[in-house]
């Protein structure tokens, strides 16, 4: 009988203790939970501003010249990686970008050079769409004049660098965010060929 008290005993601790341990275990998790949460909120904020702030940059609303910018990067690098098959679709964007483009608010004689400038984009971006790789790099030494062209008409929010391949057709040039240079015209078989000619901002 005393036996059966002292295990009594002993069993109601035990059961205490591991009813107070799982009650503690429980307000832990909880806390964790809720300190996962708002750090799993605070990086989605984070996430959104940033993206935010990307879409602020590249504004659509008027055919801002920033996304016709941003679409042409997205190409150079597509063939600074030896993608055809991205360069092809990013082709496509471009080309859309370049048609959606508004002149409007430009003088007329900036106008009549803008359409020149869309128009020609427009086939070469096309062009791109729909060919292998080689051809594609020949479309866009063109590409890039006219973007450049189109730069020194509507002006950038950002620093761009234009750069030089001595190597390929007898001289291309190219536009780039960033002062590396990675070659569009040779890709990974000639990626650093190239200096920054003039900085555009």
């Amino acid at each position: 009988m005393k036996n059966s008290k002292i295990t009594t005993g002993i069993l109601s601790i035990a059961i205490a203790t591991f009813t107070i341990s799982c009650k503690d275990a429980k307000q832990d998790l909880n806390k964790d939970q809720e300190n996962h949460s708002e750090m799993n909120h605070e990086r989605t904020n984070e996430h959104q501003d940033a993206d935010k702030k990307e879409m602020a940059m590249y504004t659509n609303q008027s055919g801002d010249a920033e996304i016709v910018l941003k679409d042409y990067f997205n190409l150079k690098d597509a063939l600074v990686g030896d993608n055809n098959e991205k360069a092809k679709e990013l082709g496509v964007t471009l080309a859309e970008s370049f048609k959606n483009l508004d002149v409007s608010k430009y003088t007329d004689a900036q106008q009549t050079e803008l359409k020149e400038i869309i128009e020609d984009a427009v086939e070469h971006a096309e062009h791109i769409s729909d060919s292998d790789i080689k051809h594609q790099r020949e479309h866009f030494k063109t590409l890039s004049k006219d973007v450049t062209d189109l730069v020194t008409i509507t002006g950038t929010t950002n620093i761009l660098y234009e750069q030089f391949c001595p190597m390929y057709d007898g001289g291309s040039t190219w536009l780039s965010m960033n002062k590396e240079v990675r070659n569009p015209y040779y890709g990974s078989s000639m990626l650093k060929c190239g200096k920054i000619q003039r900085e555009i901002n």
